[in-house]
Parts: C-alpha cells; sequence; structure tokens
C-alpha cells in the first residue's frame, strides 16, 4: 500500500503551462483538505496570490472542496518508536562490536587492519545497491513489513557470527556480518517515515530524534561493551570464549525483538495524526509512480544540496567512528577501554544533541538556520578534536570528543526533517533513504582515505582531511532554499475556519518560506 505519494511539480517552475499550474497549485497549496480538485474553465485563468477561490456551479473555473480529516494521536505510538529504535540499537551495536576493539580482533583472526575496517565497511557498502529495491518495498508493502524484514536479517546475522568464534572462521564472521548489514537497509531511514505516519505536527521532530536515538545508543553501547566483555589476552582459547559470550548476548537480543516486533508492530493508526497524512493517505493509489517520485526528488535542487551535505557529515561521522580505535591507540597505546569510553562519549552527547535539536525544531520550524547552525559547529568540534587528540590527556579527548559527537550526531536527525519537508508530500521513507545512501558512499570513501592517510602520515593529517569536507558541506548547506512544504500543508489546512467551508470558498496563500540566511 502505498503510503505518501507524489508531488506533481514545483510552484515556482514556470515551465508550466497553465492549466498545469491550476491544477498543480490547487493540490500543493491546499493539503490541509482531503482532495481539492480543480477544474479549469475555458478561459484557463490564472490562480493569483492570495485570490478566493469560489466553489461554485458554473461554466467558469470550479474548485470542489472537501472537508478536513478527522485526526487523532494514539497512546501506543509511543510503543512503536521505541520497538522500532531497540531494532535499530541493535542492528547500530554489531556494527561497531568489531572495529572498537580492531587489534583484537586483528590478533584473533590473524588479519589486517584493513579486513577488520571492512567489516564495519560492509555495512555502508551493503546499503548502496540495496536501497532502491527497499524503498520500494516500504512504498508497495509499508512499514511493518520492512521493520519484520529488517529485523528477521539482524536476528540472523547474529546466530550465524556465533559460529565463528574461532580464529579460522573470520569468513564466517564476515557473512554474518554482512547479513546483519543488509538489515541496516530496512530500518536506517525509517525514523522520518514513522515519525511522519505516527505522530502529530507538534511532536513529528522530537519523535525523528528518538528514533534516531535508539541508533545512536546501539552505537554507545557497542562502543562500551565489547572492551569489557573481550578484553585483550593472549590466550586464544581464553579469547574465544570472551568472543562467543557478546556474540550469544547479541544473538539473544535480536532474537526477543524479532519476537516483538511479529506480535506488536503495526502498519499505521486508523485515524491520520495530521491533515498533511491525511492528505497523504488520500491520492489514489494508481495515481502514484514510484520511478516518478525519484525522479521528481533528483530534481529537487535544494534537495539534492542536503544530500551532498548531509553525506558529507555523516560520511564523516562513520569514519570516525569505525578509526577511533586505531586513533586512540596511536597517541594513547593500551587504552581500548578507555577508547570505547571516549565513542560512548561521543555518542551519548550526541545522543543529548539529536534530542535537543528535535526538540528545537518542533518548537520553531527554522530548519535551516538550525540545519546550518549545526552543521557549523561540527566543523568546529572537528578542528578542536584534531588538533587536541596528541597532546598526551586523555580527558581533553574525551570533553572535545564529547562536544564533536554533540553537533556531528545531533545533525543526524535535523537532516532527516529538513529532507521531508523539502521533499513533502513524497515519502519519507524515500528522501531518507536517498540521504542515508549518500552517507554509506562518503563513509566508505572518508574510511578507506583517512585510514590510508593515517597509517602515512598520522592521525592530525587523517583529521585534517575531514576537517575539509566538513567546511565544504557547510558552505554548500548554507546555499540550500528553505522551501517548508509540511508546514505549508499543516498551516493551511489550520488556518481554513469552519467559515471558509460553510461559505464554500478558502484562500489560496502565498508559500511560507523561512527567512534565507
Amino acid at each position: 500500500m502505498p503510503q505518501n505519494n507524489a508531488l506533481k511539480g514545483n510552484h515556482g517552475n514556470s515551465e508550466l503551462g497553465a492549466e498545469e499550474w491550476q491544477s498543480m497549485a490547487v493540490k500543493n497549496l491546499a493539503p490541509g483538505f482531503v482532495s481539492l480538485q480543480w477544474s479549469p474553465g475555458p478561459l484557463g485563468t490564472a490562480i493569483s496570490i492570495d485570490s478566493r477561490l469560489d466553489v461554485k456551479d458554473v461554466n467558469g473555473d470550479q474548485a470542489k472542496l472537501v472537508p478536513k480529516a478527522e485526526t487523532k494521536l494514539y497512546h501506543r505510538r509511543w510503543v512503536m518508536l521505541f520497538l522500532f529504535s531497540s531494532v535499530s540499537g541493535s542492528n547500530a551495536f554489531m556494527w561497531l562490536q568489531y572495529g572498537i576493539i580492531s587489534n583484537i580482533f586483528m590478533q584473533f583472526y590473524n588479519v589486517d587492519a584493513m579486513a577488520i575496517d571492512w567489516l564495519s565497511m560492509i555495512y555502508l557498502l551493503t546499503y548502496i545497491p540495496l536501497i532502491l529495491p527497499v524503498l520500494w518495498l516500504l512504498d508497495n508493502r509499508g512499514i511493518r513489513d520492512v521493520v519484520l524484514v529488517g529485523s528477521a536479517f539482524n536476528c540472523i546475522g547474529a546466530w550465524i557470527k556465533i559460529g565463528s568464534a574461532s580464529p579460522h572462521l573470520f569468513p564466517v564472521t564476515f557473512f554474518g556480518q554482512f547479513v546483519c548489514s543488509v538489515a541496516t537497509v530496512f530500518v536506517l531511514g525509517i525514523p522520518s517515515y514513522l515519525a511522519s505516519v505516527w505522530f502529530g505536527e507538534e511532536e513529528v521532530s522530537t519523535a525523528c530524534s528518538i528514533g534516531v536515538l535508539g541508533n545512536q545508543l546501539g552505537i554507545a553501547i557497542g562502543f562500551l561493551v565489547p572492551p569489557i566483555l573481550v578484553p585483550n589476552v593472549d590466550d586464544m582459547d581464553e579469547l574465544a570464549h570472551h568472543i562467543s559470550v557478546m556474540f550469544y548476548i547479541t544473538a539473544g537480543v535480536a532474537t526477543l525483538l524479532f519476537i516483538l516486533v511479529v506480535f506488536v508492530f503495526q502498519e499505521r493508526p486508523k485515524l491520520p495524526p495530521t491533515q498533511a497524512q491525511a492528505t497523504a493517505r488520500s491520492i489514489p493509489p494508481e495515481q502514484y509512480s514510484y520511478t516518478a517520485s525519484i525522479l521528481r526528488l533528483l530534481r529537487n535542487k535544494p534537495f539534492i544540496l542536503l544530500i551532498i551535505t548531509y553525506g558529507l557529515n555523516v560520511g564523516c561521522f562513520y569514519a570516525v567512528g569505525t578509526l577511533l580505535n586505531r586513533m586512540i591507540i596511536e597517541h594513547y597505546p593500551g587504552e581500548e577501554v578507555n577508547a570505547g569510553r571516549i565513542g560512548l562519549t561521543i555518542v551519548i552527547a550526541g545522543m543529548v544533541g539529536s534530542l535537543i535539536c528535535g526538540i528545537w525544531l518542533d518548537r520553531t520550524k527554522t530548519y535551516k538556520q538550525t540545519t546550518l547552525a549545526v552543521y557549523f559547529m561540527s566543523l568546529v568540534g572537528m578542528i578542536v578534536y584534531a588538533a587536541t587528540l596528541n597532546l598526551g590527556h586523555l580527558w581533553v579527548v574525551f570533553i572535545t570528543a564529547g562536544a564533536l559527537g554533540f553537533f556531528m550526531t545531533g545533525y543526524l536527525p535535523l537532516g532527516f526533517e529538513f529532507a521531508v519537508e523539502l521533499t513533502y508530500p513524497e515519502s519519507e521513507g524515500t528522501s531518507s533513504g536517498l540521504l542515508n545512501c549518500s552517507a554509506q558512499v562518503f563513509g566508505i570513501i572518508f574510511t578507506i582515505c583517512q585510514g590510508k592517510i593515517i597509517d602515512s602520515f598520522g592521525t592530525l593529517a587523517g583529521n585534517i582531511f575531514l576537517c575539509v569536507f566538513l567546511l565544504i558541506g557547510t558552505i554548500m548547506t548554507g546555499l540550500i532554499r528553505s522551501d517548508l512544504r509540511r508546514q505549508n500543508a499543516n498551516l493551511l489546512a489550520k488556518a481554513a475556519g469552519p467559515s471558509d467551508c460553510q461559505n464554500g470558498s478558502i484562500s489560496a496563500p502565498t508559500v511560507i518560506h523561512e527567512a534565507k540566511l
């Protein structure tokens, strides 16, 4: 069943004909109503800003007005959100359970650093070819089936890795990690989609932040727990036992979450939470084309800029997370546990940043300004982290890494929510999926390049490499034109009072834009 459907064009497109503009304008400027059908008259009169559309039975232009849909918020929306967040967190934990103790796994499996790095990068690589089929599945089967399949892959991969706790079974552990990476494709882009389907307009950004926060919590546990469960010992049998215990714990958690998804997770509420969501539901399935939706998104210039800037920022985060152990061990030998704690500090600070940013967006709706400010502070945080890493004081690294995480991880829900605003009423899953695809591409590139730079020139040069691309991303973010389409839909629905419906007419207000920075 299609969830969100196609925006027929951009109101600023001067190449649209008169009749196309009339039809498109009514659909785009009045999404607060279940449907508003425009029938152009023989003269093809254009719709002017702040004009009134009178619903009369005449031979001229006609507008058919259907009353606003009933909306409702259900308490169980929080159950859906926290269950999904738990699945996402479980999968994120397995992404980093090798990388944060890479030196130990290099010794155990007798492989080089690049092989261990690929246990993390496989998550990024798998996402790229699979995201479009998964987005098609999301649009045609819905969120429940997508989360269910993702949870199943997560569970299967975790059990496969149980059989790899032996020094000669690196291919088995790689295959298990590959299966877990497939699960990532099914869950990584869901937060904004789930938030729009289940949550009201005053809490949708907070809900998206909590969905992202679940993934970050899994990463935090992935930084903290593996160094504790798998100490650096020389006895291979003892080391195999510790690794096996970690694998059994992750498999047990993944299995429990899969069972809960099967019996608890639901597709969507009976009544939509917002007028914007009601409008999305009202568009007939036959009017929606998945391919056309992708093509429209790729022609949306502000969204394309956001895709690139999001990929640059999150790609840097992936590189830092993957290579953190190598960077810390180079300057602080034997500090595997503290490397994990520094990673934990990055993510915990980022979780706080994500939540604060989500609440801030719900209160202010300043998507462009907030995104740009957080991006710039991510650049500042990366510069400070790079400059202080080699000072010889771990407590300084904890502070600078925490500041970096607060902004860099706090940016994640901002990107999702800004994308939804720029692309409404296209599917939230589609826009989020394209953002994440960009992040995976840049993540692979940055991880490989930074790893090579660290090997050849040291950690400072590797971190400067990331700073350059964060600077580019900050400049490009400033160039994004803010077009808050989802906010327009909800605001117009509120503005259409009872008198408008009774009199049979509505106003066509100017599309609302944020002040450009």
